[in-house]
């Protein structure tokens, strides 16, 4: 959001109330009784032939709606008609990448211009909130808890590594991220709207449900069989997975992932992290995905996001995150042309001094 929407946003006092009764006194006497109007129907999914709601299709979940509520909006939970206006209009000027001006998202290297983005990411949840958080009220994530001395150094060596990546001089493959070295990147749950391949596509079949984003190269194989869950020991780059029926929406709760840094979201506690998401397809062309985050040794309290999956047309190509990147190969060979030269690496940023990441 600009700094203009959310000052003009913070100095706003009115709290926005969705109702659909008439206000005494504004609606004309009626002499005869109103013309019933039938209710709407409740959506109905539809079935696959062995009877499970069917979720299959290419979905997309790129908006602009924060993930966290800006804190210039407070409590407010809902942008107005003539406000959510003005956002999506400020919005689409400052992520232009096509802009040569210097503006926040300016492509100033010619590197990614906005014939690579998703488009649909200029757009906000027709519900017009301030953030993909749902719960805490607040829309925003709860606190954190202090680091156990083991996570905390944990950290500090991943801060180093990060260091030395940024400046061009790591020292092994490892100093790279799991995203820039191609291992994982946004198939890992939650699913997270992004710049560009937003897309995911869902399968079904008897007693199983796969999803493949269009982000990198995994699909997630969701068992609906009622399977017990893998043991403790048996840890994996995108968890252990299992999925039940709830009526029409398809629960899934993982667990079980691997400790490496970037797996889980913000670096959460492996032993104890869990994420329950839940599928609901409320329209042809809709799906709700909503999750919940638990993790009392990393997070005060648990808590939720809804953000709205929407039908696409097409086909999801292949994503050759890897494949001939010498990229690796190049980091490492210049560094150490680095270091030869008499280079040193900057100190880190202190613990706590940026934004928390996946």
């Amino acid at each position: 959001m600009s700094q203009r929407f959310l000052t003009s946003m913070g100095a706003l006092a009115v709290v926005i109330a969705v109702t659909s009764l008439p206000v005494a006194g504004q609606a004309p006497a009626r002499t005869t009784a109103p013309a019933r109007t039938a209710a709407a129907k409740p959506y109905t999914a539809p079935k696959t032939p062995w009877g499970d709601p069917d979720l299959q299709g290419i979905w997309n979940d790129a908006t602009s709606t924060p993930f966290q509520r800006p804190a210039a909006l407070g409590e407010k939970g809902v942008l107005g008609e003539d406000e959510a206006d003005q956002f999506a209009e400020e919005l689409a000027e400052n992520l232009n990448r096509d802009r040569r001006d210097g503006g926040p998202e300016a492509d100033v290297n010619r590197a990614y211009n906005e014939h690579w983005m998703d488009a649909k990411r200029l757009e906000t949840t027709k519900d017009r909130r301030t953030s993909l958080i749902v719960d805490p009220p607040d829309g925003r994530i709860p606190p954190r808890v202090p680091l156990s001395p083991e996570r905390a150094k944990a950290r500090d060596v991943r801060a180093e590594m990060n260091a030395r990546f940024l400046a061009g001089m790591p020292n092994d493959p490892e100093d790279l991220s799991l995203p820039v070295r191609c291992v994982i990147r946004t198939d890992s749950p939650p699913y997270l709207p992004t710049i560009y391949n937003n897309d995911f596509q869902i399968f079904q079949s008897p007693g199983f449900v796969a999803i493949q984003p269009e982000m990198i190269h995994s699909a997630r194989i969701i068992p609906v069989d009622g399977r017990p869950h893998l043991g403790k020991t048996f840890l994996q780059w995108l968890g252990d997975t299992r999925g039940h029926w709830e009526g029409s929406t398809l629960v899934v709760e993982t667990t079980n992932f691997r400790r490496d840094d970037g797996v889980m979201y913000q670096n959460a506690n492996p032993d104890t992290y869990k994420i329950v998401e839940r599928f609901t397809r409320v329209g042809p062309d809709r799906i709700d995905y909503e999750f919940t985050v638990s993790d009392p040794t990393t997070w005060t309290k648990p808590w939720s996001a809804m953000i709205p999956w929407n039908r696409e047309d097409g086909q999801i190509y292949e994503y050759a995150c890897h494949e001939g990147n010498y990229d690796i190969v190049h980091l490492l060979h210049m560094g150490r042309l680095r270091e030869a030269a008499g280079e040193t690496v900057p100190r880190p940023r202190a613990a706590g001094a940026g934004p928390e990441d996946r």
